[in-house]
């Protein structure tokens, strides 16, 4: 084989380095980085970090590529949506004040879980008059059962009619 080849030089072109077509950057450089930095600082969300190193830098990353350099800068995300759920955490802890009140009076605190277990019509919790709290599953065939809380407690004959008083109230508000 002739050195001088004319197939031979664009091979050895191209194993160089000296391609004349240059392909995008896939990483960014420090400056971009410092810029992305700041960004996620600022509480930008990975698909916009991502969306603005591809409008501003022309580096192409994929979704899973910016949380590594993410995670690779140090960067801890600010995620708005982490505020949220914590807005109705306050708003949960309001509503259940009325409940506390109960508590402190000595009353029973009743309350219905969101999502059922399966096998049951409703379920929950109750919080007794002497702050024991117990897991409640009301079945099918209408069977109540306590579970958790101190194996062997039982709650008085006034808490348990409460209960019950408290229990009915909050089923035929849901619809029961």
């Amino acid at each position: 084989m002739n050195i001088s080849d004319p197939e031979n030089s664009e091979d050895s072109s191209v194993e160089s380095g000296d391609d004349p077509i240059t392909s995008p950057p896939t990483e960014p450089n420090e400056e971009q980085k410092r810029e992305i930095a700041r960004w996620v600082a600022e509480g930008m969300g990975l698909s916009d970090v991502q969306k603005k190193i591809n409008a501003d830098f022309g580096v192409v990353m994929t979704y899973m590529d910016v949380r590594f350099l993410v995670d690779d800068l140090d960067l801890t995300l600010v995620d708005k949506e982490e505020d949220k759920p914590k807005e109705t955490d306050d708003a949960a802890e309001q509503a259940l004040e009325p409940e506390q009140a109960l508590d402190a009076e000595g009353g029973v605190s009743v309350e219905l879980d969101s999502v059922t277990p399966p096998g049951a019509m409703a379920s929950g919790s109750v919080i007794f008059s002497d702050g024991q709290k117990k897991q409640w599953t009301l079945d099918q065939f209408g069977r109540l059962a306590l579970s958790g809380g101190d194996e062997g407690y039982k709650p008085s004959e006034e808490d348990v009619v409460e209960f019950q008083k408290q229990l009915d109230g909050a089923l035929r508000g849901k619809g029961f």
